[in-house]
């Protein structure tokens, strides 16, 4: 299965995203609010200039506490992004953030973001692709 199958069954193809300079307060709220774990930072909503996920919130937290809520974004996003493209496989998205040890990877063609994908989305396209293998082979045993 490929990233743009993954894309297409997605409820919604928006990207949740703040700007540079944005405080990492307001960041967890919208994280809180929308019930997610990761907002793109992008200077014009087309770019992928880094990301903040709430693990690198959490880890924040537990170094210098709640004070840490009242800086920017800039100070904590990954800015050296992993991207994928619609025409990566589900399989090979999933192998780089299992190795990677993230959850979160924008869809990126011609420098504009076109989406995101999470570890679940992979997951759940690779069951799906899983379970669409298990009914050919026993159709194929049957003799259907």
């Amino acid at each position: 299965m490929l990233v743009q199958h993954i894309l297409k069954s997605k409820a919604s193809d928006a990207v949740v995203s703040v700007k540079p300079g944005t405080l990492v307060r307001d960041a967890a709220q919208i994280l809180a609010e929308k019930r997610i774990g990761t907002v793109v930072i992008s200077k014009n909503g087309d770019t992928a200039d880094g990301i903040l996920s709430e693990r690198d919130i959490v880890r924040e937290l537990a170094a210098r506490g709640a004070s840490c809520l009242g800086d920017k974004v800039d100070d904590y996003m990954t800015t050296k992004l992993v991207t994928c493209t619609r025409a990566d496989s589900a399989d090979g998205v999933l192998k780089m953030m299992t190795e990677g040890r993230f959850r979160h990877m924008p869809v990126v063609e011609d420098g504009k973001m076109i989406g995101l994908v999470t570890i679940g989305d992979a997951v759940k396209a690779r069951l799906s692709q899983l379970s669409m293998e298990k009914e050919a082979l026993q159709g194929m045993i049957m003799g259907h």
